[in-house]
């Protein structure tokens, strides 16, 4: 099986290394690209272009994809023959919605200043958001390796008329202060149709817990 994996937001393929290297020890291949999100050139269509160039010609696709990911998952999934898309923590489009209008659209912001309010952070720590759980010396290495992340994408409408036609399992961490869980659960039934799976961590799970989303993953199977 080849894990196609998307990373969100000011970020880069470093973020998946630990996950990464648990898959590859299991056997399979994994994928995981820099988007293009220093580049005021890019939006959302040269994002999934930069991942389909990446699977190039592999089968036995599982898409992963985190955070703002979300927007960019599909599009690859319309592109290429996944077998299942799976949505860890992350951003759920709906047809002509762009990036920027989907926090206002989705009721974000109060559920942010809810958790905010629940956790007590102060809103310019952004370990205590993103990385409270990670271990500090790796957490402090991510905010280094965090990289500009241009607007350009956020201002692209997202282009399918509907959802690919590819089976789709949504994957929440209970601990995850910038997308809590309650506003995920509600996202994922009114736009997804679908019941999330849940397990502990943050946002950054990937860094917090590689072994355990790896089984996760592995869970999930090839789809039939």
């Amino acid at each position: 099986m080849t894990y196609v994996l998307i990373h969100g937001a000011a970020s880069g393929s470093w973020y998946w290394h630990l996950l990464a290297a648990e898959l590859r020890a299991r056997g399979h291949d994994v994928v995981a690209p820099d988007l293009p999100c220093d580049d005021d050139e890019a939006g959302l269509a040269e994002y999934a272009a930069t991942v389909v160039d990446a699977i190039g010609g592999r089968t036995g696709l599982t898409v992963v994809a985190q955070s703002f990911g979300g927007f960019t998952a599909p599009l690859v999934c319309d592109r290429v023959p996944a077998g299942l898309l799976v949505l860890v923590n992350a951003m759920i489009p709906v047809p002509g919605e762009t990036p920027g209008d989907w926090w206002g659209n989705t009721g974000w912001e109060q559920a942010r200043r809810e958790q905010d309010e629940l956790d007590g952070r102060a809103p310019d720590d952004d370990i205590a958001l993103f990385l409270h759980d990670v271990p500090r010396e790796l957490a402090e290495e991510a905010l280094k390796r965090s990289r500009p992340q241009s607007a350009t994408p956020f201002t692209t409408p997202w282009p399918l008329p509907s959802w690919p036609q590819v089976p789709t399992r949504f994957l929440l961490c209970r601990d995850d202060r910038f997308l809590p869980a309650a506003f995920l659960r509600r996202l994922a039934g009114e736009r997804l149709g679908i019941t999330p799976d849940e397990m502990d961590g943050g946002h950054t799970v990937a860094l917090s817990r590689p072994r355990e989303l790896a089984d996760r993953l592995e869970a999930y199977g090839p789809a039939s």
